[in-house]
């Protein structure tokens, strides 16, 4: 892997303390029961662990330490003497402790640069192309959620007149980020008047974020001298100009991608999934939660196994997500899929495609100096 990606995990659940212990032998069953389900989406026999493996072990051998995993939690049967599968402890345990370092191939992290690293200013198709290559390459759902605008510095406020009595609010944000407002208005200027306004908001605004702008931008324009009413309309409407966005945050796309997954063969799986990624202010909610779990980790994964005890629809699904910045802006990629993932691999796209983000951002001669 490339030397510059930082490989390192984030727990997105605390349940590293009271997890019993496991000695060398049950790490060892514990990683090949994973690997294999993973491979073969079907319960793993002690048979098989010792046919298609290394481990010199017996296959009653196996069957013992199998059973006492699952007696401690790791793994469980579907069903009477079925073989086991991993449960979200055992799927927990191997991506903290117990799976390879993730790689990609050279050929795929120079598609991912070469597709990304030319988009990075144009963030609604940078964030298109992540979730299409993203989902393509591991045969997962592709998510983004974009920026949070309130961290994002303003570059430039621009009003532009349209027909009728409507203005359009353009807030350009570094990092290449745009933000349209179209507002009612009725008055009788003229261009020059809106320049001549526009250039003094732009004096007292630009270089702040749009939180800061939020926060104080009525003190900070109300002594300017305006016939047009322009100033007075800002400051009314505030709370929907300088907001974050409620919705068209997030991207997904690849739905064609998951549902080859044998997870997703029979109807009403389908369509609980459908369900879960149409309710937008769920999967935004989530993906912001798995953010602050570590606001500061940039360039790391985060790895959540199923759903909160709130969240009994996600209990099926796992998601994988970096953090990316653009400017000053910071947004979350990654990837959701069922359980039984490929995490070295998830992990390594993840984490790659966020790298090549990252790194384009801090080249990019607008970006500002500390955007690392």
């Amino acid at each position: 892997m490339n030397d510059d990606v930082n490989t390192s995990t984030v727990d997105a659940e605390d349940q590293t303390d009271g997890r019993p212990s496991l000695n060398d032998r049950e790490r060892n069953i514990l990683r090949l029961v994973v690997e294999e389900f993973v491979d073969s989406a079907g319960p793993v026999g002690s048979r098989s662990i010792a046919k298609e493996s290394s481990i010199d072990l017996s296959a009653a051998s196996i069957r013992n330490t199998m059973a006492d995993l699952e007696d401690m939690g790791y793994l469980d049967h579907p069903y009477t003497s079925a073989g086991r599968v991993p449960t979200r402890l055992g799927y927990r345990t191997f991506v903290d402790e117990l799976m390879d370092t993730p790689e990609l191939t050279e050929v795929e992290r120079e598609m991912l640069k070469m597709r990304l690293a030319s988009l990075v200013k144009d963030t609604d198709e940078l964030l298109r192309e992540s979730t299409r290559l993203l989902s393509k390459l591991s045969n997962l759902l592709g998510i983004a959620l974009s920026p949070r605008l309130s961290t994002g510095v303003l570059d430039r406020l621009d009003i532009v007149p349209l027909s009728g009595d409507r203005l359009m609010f353009v807030m350009s944000v570094r990092g290449g980020i745009v933000k349209t407002i179209v507002l009612e208005f009725e008055s009788d200027f003229g261009r020059t008047e809106i320049d001549r306004v526009v250039s003094l908001l732009n004096e007292r605004l630009a270089g702040l974020t749009l939180q800061e702008i939020r926060e104080t931008h009525e003190e900070r324009i109300k002594d300017l001298r305006d016939q047009t009413g322009l100033i007075e309309l800002i400051v009314e409407e505030s709370a929907v100009l300088f907001s974050e966005p409620e919705e068209g945050r997030l991207e997904f796309k690849g739905t064609e991608n998951i549902l080859t997954q044998p997870e997703f063969q029979e109807p009403d799986d389908v369509r609980r999934l459908i369900q879960i990624i149409e309710d937008e202010d769920r999967v935004v909610q989530v993906l912001e939660d798995l953010f602050e779990s570590d606001p500061n980790a940039m360039g790391q994964v985060t790895i959540r196994i199923g759903g909160k005890s709130d969240e009994e629809e996600m209990d099926a699904y796992s998601i994988v997500t970096s953090p990316y910045r653009i400017g000053g802006t910071v947004g979350t990629l990654g990837v959701i899929g069922p359980t039984r993932m490929d995490y070295p691999r998830a992990v390594a796209l993840v984490e790659n495609a966020a790298h090549v983000i990252n790194r384009s951002g801090k080249e990019d001669p607008d970006a500002p100096s500390n955007a690392s």
